[in-house]
């Protein structure tokens, strides 16, 4: 798959730095992709249950919600980026951008079509990229197969999905966003909870690190003991002439 024609302003939306008057920024996601497999129809999906089938070509939204994660409120956000990018074609600019955007994110959603093949191919380089962008973190990443219900154009194999998701070793699920709504609810829940487990490993390593530190002894008052310790307790008298 290669690059798509754009202009050079093609970049995604700026991440809004974090304010006092913003909600806390609990679970942040980047949904990438081929264009034309859905990702912006799925985020949709998930916070609306509606199903939206034709969208213009996106450059990049960033979608902020208060969900309920098994019980938990949690303050999402989800970034949505441009379709038709090719990491090993693309312009730097868009590479730049995208990584900051890969950076930012806590969790990733890789989606292709299952009748675009090209854009089953374009899965592992942006894993790849993900890792070069993370190589020691541990951000959870699902692939998901995207348009389950158009068996009569597939070009992609569930068994192709399931593959390459065990030789990247992620989570994979084919679905459809415009037939059930509960898969897609599923694919993103699934994914905060990852996200939210991280959360809670990384706050029980901080808190197992704020150790109190013993006080340090008072070095004027350990000198005047050892003083004391060497010279003799009583002296011995004068002899007399």
């Amino acid at each position: 798959m290669r690059l798509l024609s754009m202009s050079g302003h093609f970049l995604l939306t700026p991440i809004p730095e974090s304010s006092p008057d913003l909600l806390p920024k609990d679970i942040k996601l980047a949904v990438l992709g081929a264009g034309r497999v859905g990702k912006s129809a799925m985020i949709v999906r998930f916070l609306t249950k509606r199903f939206i089938g034709d969208y213009e070509p996106n450059t990049g939204k960033l979608y902020s919600r208060l969900v309920s994660v098994e019980g938990d409120q949690l303050s999402l956000q989800i970034q949505d980026t441009p379709g038709g990018v090719q990491i090993q074609d693309s312009l730097p600019q868009v590479v730049d951008s995208l990584s900051k955007c890969v950076q930012w994110a806590e969790g990733f959603l890789l989606v292709y079509s299952i009748t675009d093949y090209n854009s089953y191919l374009s899965i592992r380089p942006l894993y790849q990229h993900i890792r070069k962008v993370h190589p020691d973190s541990k951000a959870p990443v699902i692939i998901v197969g995207n348009k389950g219900d158009l068996l009569h154009a597939r070009q992609v194999q569930t068994q192709d999905g399931i593959q390459l998701a065990n030789e990247l070793g992620s989570l994979f699920l084919e679905i459809s966003t415009s037939e059930n709504y509960e898969d897609v609810c599923d694919v993103f829940q699934h994914l905060c909870k990852e996200v939210s487990k991280l959360h809670n490993l990384s706050g029980e390593r901080r808190r197992a690190s704020i150790i109190p530190r013993p006080r340090s002894p008072n070095m004027q008052d350990l000198k005047r003991r050892f003083k004391q310790a060497l010279s003799p307790k009583v002296k011995a008298p004068s002899a007399l002439g």
